[in-house]
């Protein structure tokens, strides 16, 4: 079967858009509305698609990211989506062949790492791909949590204030940057994500615009430190309220804000039950409640994933726990990580550069990308058979040098 691999053009879009809702097993028609709004946003040379004669079967899309690292710096990333084979066209090596053009685009613009948001966990591993966040989803049952009923508000001299939509598009982008710089994971948020959240753009074919609450935790000088974007719905059952709240987005730059937002929605009149949405998996939120087992987990996964592509640049980007030194020998059947590396690294910084001295830990691509922002640890890899130590004690050096005090969070999808 020929099937042709190539960078769409403006009037392929519709039938592209298509085959990403038949790969998503959504209703596959697009309006003409739905593809005005994507051609406004489409980065043509960044999309590809797979053809069989006139007629698109797989697609696939990047566009240029910004990625929170410890330390507070921000890395170039390549951010894959839309990735889909159409279930006729499986199996014939599609997504290779798209997913090879895009990282060699990608390494040679100079790009450190790509993050994608993994739909199913088997698919992406053989691309060098390696999950580096997780997220835990609770579902909060208020009468047990234990909360004092008379909560009234912060006791810090904050306040928690119901905004707009207008005024989170003001205030909260500012906000969300802050966020960036203190906790790593994060990735960028365009104005049109902002406009999105707040329904000052609806996408055609979406159900009716319901606006949901949006809260702000104000420190005592003012500042806007922490937004909470939530619904709620509207059950009773024997004049009883039974309603269940939900979460959208829940940001915050200081404890003090996320613990004044969290108790703020705890005590929500009506509210009988909260639903978190995706957290980090060491979220304050259970740890607030008088009785944590009030918070149940509903949901636990691997979230965002990375694959290097310059290993000195992503190495050098963030910042270690302690001063040390570890030698890394990275295989890369695709050659875009593999090499030795010497990692000098310190709180202030470090330093990547390749060297010959003899490996201490070899590891493959995936595996330094699990290991990149401090969620997994060498010694569970090294136990796993997946990480192995040419030096004893090596892997416990690379987990005092790369674990963090927080885990990383992605909030969102992309």
């Amino acid at each position: 079967m020929n099937l042709e691999v190539r960078t769409i053009t403006e009037p392929d879009l519709p039938d592209w858009m298509r085959a990403v809702r038949t790969g998503f097993l959504r209703p596959p028609a697009v309006t003409k509305e739905e593809v005005e709004l994507r051609r406004s946003s489409m980065d043509f040379d960044r999309t590809q698609g797979a053809y069989d004669g006139g007629r698109c079967v797989a697609t696939f899309r990047s566009f240029t990211q910004r990625l929170s690292v410890p330390g507070g710096a921000s890395l170039t990333a390549n951010a894959v989506s839309n990735v889909t084979v159409s279930p006729t066209h499986r199996r014939r090596g599609l997504l290779g062949r798209m997913m090879d053009r895009d990282l060699r685009a990608a390494k040679e613009r100079g790009d450190a790492v790509a993050t994608l948001i993994a739909a199913e966990y088997p698919i992406y591993g053989r691309y060098g791909f390696g999950p580096v966040t997780s997220v835990t989803e609770w579902e909060v049952d208020v009468a047990r949590a234990g909360l004092d009923p008379r909560h009234a508000g912060p006791a810090d001299g904050g306040r928690v204030d119901l905004v707009d939509g207008d005024t989170v598009r003001e205030l909260c982008p500012d906000l969300h940057e802050r966020l960036r710089a203190v906790r790593h994971g994060v990735i960028d948020r365009t104005e049109r994500w902002w406009e999105y959240a707040t329904g000052a753009l609806v996408r055609p074919g979406s159900p009716p615009w319901t606006e949901p609450f949006h809260a702000v935790y104000r420190a005592p000088d003012g500042t806007v430190e922490g937004l909470l974007t939530y619904t709620a719905d509207d059950r009773w059952e024997a004049k009883r309220p039974q309603n269940t709240a939900t979460v959208r987005d829940l940001i915050a730059v200081t404890p003090t804000a996320e613990r004044a937002l969290w108790h703020y929605l705890l005590s929500v009149d009506w509210i009988t039950r909260v639903k978190t949405g995706f957290r980090a998996p060491d979220d304050l939120l259970p740890h607030l409640l008088p009785d944590p087992r009030a918070a149940r987990v509903t949901t636990h996964a691997d979230y965002l994933w990375l694959r290097p592509l310059d290993v000195p640049a992503m190495l050098s980007a963030r910042t270690y726990a302690c001063p040390g030194t570890l030698v890394l020998d990275v295989t890369d059947p695709a050659g875009y990580a593999a090499g030795r590396y010497l990692l000098d690294a310190g709180p202030d910084g470090a330093s990547c550069t390749p060297t010959t001295r003899p490996a201490e830990l070899s590891l493959d691509a995936g595996d330094l990308a699990s290991l990149y922002l401090g969620d997994e640890t060498a010694v569970r890899l090294a136990a796993l058979g997946r990480v192995t130590e040419g030096r004893p004690g090596a892997a416990l050096l690379a987990d005092v040098l790369l674990r963090t005090g927080r885990r990383p969070w992605c909030p969102d999808v992309f």
